[in-house]
């Protein structure tokens, strides 16, 4: 009976830990993140993975980086400029870097 509970228990955080990913990843599909970006390679934008080690530690990152998400930028990554995403409202933005941030 404990092996049954402590399996269980496992099972459950495990799904608690990995759902809320695949849900942000889900969204960053929905905007078309992903057509620029990827987790864990460099496509036309850096990969979210070399982000998240990027501002690791940096307190001001979160809202820099969503405010980047919605007017778009340049220069940080290289000469290819970020465009702004108008489809992209603040909670989502903001949703999407907390997600890109804890990435490892």
């Amino acid at each position: 009976m404990k092996r049954i509970i402590l399996a269980v228990l496992s099972a459950a955080a495990t799904l608690a830990m990995t759902s809320p990913a695949f849900a942000d990843e889900a969204l960053a599909k929905s905007k078309n993140c992903m057509a620029c970006h990827s987790i864990d390679k460099k496509v036309v934008g850096p990969a979210y993975k070399d982000v998240a080690k990027k501002y690791a530690g940096d307190a001001k990152a979160a809202d820099m980086l969503a405010t980047k998400v919605i007017k778009g930028g340049s220069g940080v990554w290289g000469p290819v400029p970020m465009p702004a995403n108008a489809q992209v409202n603040e909670a989502d933005a903001k949703k999407l870097v907390a997600w890109i941030l804890s990435l490892k």
